[in-house]
């Protein structure tokens, strides 16, 4: 889709800070992270949600989120994680590509769902420590 931001970011036309990706996958730390570490993984196909989400993509993207997962509890660390993937604008889709957020959890910290604008070069520091080598 052209007009798709996910799309452009995953063609690599609009920069992100990648932490993983391979040749169906991209995972990217959220500009406006809910925590440290929110990382977003998407499909490099396009799908607006996971309904219309074919079960090899879906099965392809599910497999990379729970890598990712695994890699941000151990080099954040953190104590704990969200998945959160929505469906509709009514469920708080804002861009119309299938993605999961994961959201790192950490002890004494509020549960919440409230992004917070990200410090640029903080984002960049924190994507190169995290980046999957």
């Amino acid at each position: 889709m052209n007009d798709c931001i996910f799309c452009k970011i995953a063609a690599g036309e609009i920069p992100s800070f990648k932490v993983y990706e391979d040749d169906k996958v991209l995972a990217y730390l959220d500009i406006n992270p809910f925590s440290p570490g929110h990382t977003l993984v998407i499909p490099k196909v396009h799908s607006s949600c996971l309904l219309d989400t074919g079960a090899d993509t879906l099965a392809t993207v599910m497999a990379a989120v729970r890598k990712v997962a695994a890699h941000l509890k151990t080099a954040l660390p953190c104590d704990g994680f969200n998945i959160l993937q929505n469906n509709g604008e009514a469920a708080g889709q804002t861009v119309k590509h299938l993605h999961f957020h994961i959201i790192p959890r950490y002890q004494g910290g509020a549960l919440d769902f409230v992004p917070h604008p990200g410090d640029m070069a903080e984002l960049a520091a924190l994507a190169d420590r995290l980046r999957f080598q």
